[in-house]
């Protein structure tokens, strides 16, 4: 906010704790625990979280919606999630090959859960759409 004039917004879309990237960034940190002290990034797809970090602006206004991925397969997903995606990239280059192995099996069952159909892999990821107004 401190570097949005007065009657300015800020548009943000921010993973919910409850959704499909939520549930991916929990997996990740059961095996490759978060640097500590640091809050969870996640926790902005909160709306306390939201109204503590903009504080003191006019509104603070969140949308639930989804976005869907779509690959080949869970694995089709894990692979390009684990060479692209910085939270599951730094994790998986930090295990060892049995730690890797087990990894990928939690974010498979993670998918399995989440996924609409069994033939490929389509998943909701649900975000906060936020519009904040100072």
């Amino acid at each position: 906010m401190r570097v949005t004039k007065p009657g300015g917004k800020i548009g943000l879309a921010n993973w919910t704790p409850e959704g499909f990237i939520g549930g991916l960034l929990e997996t990740v940190a059961k095996h490759v625990p978060p640097a500590p002290g640091l809050a969870s990034p996640i926790l902005w797809g909160t709306q306390g979280r939201l109204d503590d970090l903009f504080r003191g602006a006019r509104s603070v206004r969140a949308t639930r919606r989804d976005f869907v991925f779509r690959y080949e397969s869970a694995a089709h997903f894990i692979d390009v999630f684990r060479r692209l995606y910085g939270p599951t990239y730094v994790a998986f280059r930090m295990l060892d090959a049995a730690a890797q192995e087990r990894l990928t099996t939690d974010i498979s069952e993670l998918a399995s859960r989440f996924t609409r159909r069994q033939t490929s892999f389509i998943v909701p990821g649900e975000y906060l759409e936020v519009l904040i107004e100072r």
